[in-house]
């Protein structure tokens, strides 16, 4: 039986209409997935090198035991944002002589080989034989490896527990970032419980059973939950949700744009996809601190520093914008059927991409703790923004083909997603770079950020010359675009 399950998946897989089409995102999916194995992999084989040659007092398997529990912490987060839940179109096989127990173990035993689960093992195992070769007790390695075995596959099912709550999630982040900034400021040390437990499980490798409990509890909860939910009227039962309307009669004053501003945060809020997108939109702003407080960028790498006062503000443009129209793929062919103005369809998109982006760069404001260039950076960031990525994200999305379904999981699910997507990255990224060093290599660092926000203004003037050439693009590109949503992934 599942033997026919695998081969049932295979053949759904690549008869799909979008297998093809979506080629060129699987080839570069796939080349980050060989990535990330080779970069486990090289930390799996020399970290032990590494921290005996950096900290030549400390034993290289107690400096990695004591971080452990912050990286099953990082993993379960990182699983939250970007691991789907296990899936299998299983409603045709409900009404089939198959038996639900059976249906379920194959979706959870089909979850445990995810790549989630086996890019850790690129860096345990590994580690863990490294550490027979120098010396090291194989029973206790064998058992440790073992442990941390059981312990990504308890994060696994864990995962599928806590996904659909945003309440867990921020317990988690909160952790995470409580016990981050309590070690930092040498409050409380995380690492005096982590340290001492893992060494543990090394030295007594029989401990290293004492995780499959937590394995078996969490592979025990799925298997209820889902067969709960295992029933043919369950499944094409509709859900239905009391609607909250909330009172946006003050955007009517926008004129023409305000009905379509209006259906615009409509669609973002009570949508799964739209709302995850546009809540991550913020935590960008938190991404010039990898950059800002590191002085190796300001000394040899500006360049960084421009990528990142682009991230800042540019969250929204960077993750919404890019799916424009594509998130009213559902209804597109409606839409078109409509009296409007694709002016003012197009410009009440940059009027929220701007909007959001402006609130943004207002919350960006606590970056003036770094100094007043750093600021100016950020600002030029937010101008540019506004005056040019609008605009270049608005005219790639003329191009946009592929259907968007809003419901499904917001992170990590790339439908919609196709090469064009990582190749609109170029301009956006790049001619902000480029204007920079070609401005402070000639001139100075401040001329680089004046370049940088004059060039915003620029755009900003132009902008109406540039919004009709636009809307003259997705006025030309409409029946393709509506042929082409209407197809289904």
């Amino acid at each position: 039986m599942i033997k026919h399950f695998i081969s049932l998946e295979w053949k759904q897989y690549f008869r799909s209409s979008y297998w093809q089409k979506g080629l060129a995102v699987k080839i570069l999916l796939g080349f980050f997935a060989v990535y990330m194995m080779v970069s486990f992999l090289s930390l799996g084989i020399f970290s032990f090198f590494i921290i005996r040659k950096t900290v030549p007092d400390a034993d290289p398997l107690h400096v990695v035991n004591s971080y452990l529990l912050f990286a099953i912490m990082g993993d379960l987060i990182f699983r939250y944002l970007m691991q789907k839940l296990p899936a299998m179109k299983i409603k045709p096989l409900l009404v089939l002589p198959i038996k639900k127990k059976k249906l379920v173990h194959y979706v959870l035993a089909k979850s445990a080989i995810s790549a989630f689960n086996i890019f850790g093992l690129f860096f345990y195992v590994p580690f863990a034989i490294v550490l027979m070769k120098e010396g090291y007790s194989v029973s206790g390695a064998l058992g440790w490896l073992f442990a941390m075995i059981v312990i990504i596959q308890s994060s696994n099912f864990l995962n599928f527990i806590i996904n659909k709550s945003n309440i867990a999630f921020a317990v988690l982040a909160s952790i995470l970032g409580g016990a981050v900034a309590l070690q930092y400021f040498n409050i409380f040390d995380l690492t005096a419980i982590s340290k001492p437990l893992f060494n543990a499980i090394y030295e007594t490798p029989s401990l290293s059973l004492i995780p499959l409990i937590l394995l078996f509890t969490f592979y025990f909860i799925n298997f209820k939950i889902l067969k709960s939910q295992l029933f043919l009227d369950g499944a094409i039962k509709a859900k239905v949700k009391e609607v909250n309307a909330s009172d946006l009669s003050w955007v009517n004053s926008f004129g023409e744009m305000g009905p379509f501003i209006k259906n615009e945060m409509r669609l973002i809020w009570r949508n799964k996809r739209t709302k995850m997108v546009f809540l991550m939109s913020f935590l960008f702003v938190l991404y010039g601190l990898i950059f800002f407080t590191n002085p190796i960028y300001e000394e040899k790498m500006k360049g960084f520093l421009v990528f990142a006062s682009i991230f800042v503000t540019g969250g929204f443009v960077l993750n919404y914008g890019q799916f424009i129209p594509a998130w009213e793929s559902a209804y597109y062919k409606m839409l078109m059927t409509q009296n409007l103005s694709y002016r003012k369809y197009i410009e009440s998109k940059w009027f929220l991409m701007t909007a959001i982006t402006t609130v943004l760069f207002i919350l960006a404001t606590p970056y003036l703790y770094f100094g007043t260039k750093t600021y100016l950076m950020v600002a030029a960031g937010a101008i540019f923004n506004i005056g040019i990525n609008t605009l270049v994200i608005l005219y790639a999305g003329s191009f946009n083909r592929k259907r968007i379904e809003l419901n499904v999981s917001g992170i990590g699910n790339t439908q919609g997603t196709s090469a064009k997507q990582f190749i609109i990255i170029i301009p956006i990224m790049g001619i902000p770079i480029a204007i920079f060093y070609l401005f402070y290599l000639t001139i100075s660092y401040h001329a680089g950020l004046i370049a940088i926000g004059v060039f915003g203004i620029l755009g900003l003037l132009l902008r109406n010359y540039f919004m009709d050439l636009i809307a003259k693009k997705y006025v030309k590109n409409k029946y393709a675009a509506i042929s082409a949503f209407e197809e289904v992934a």
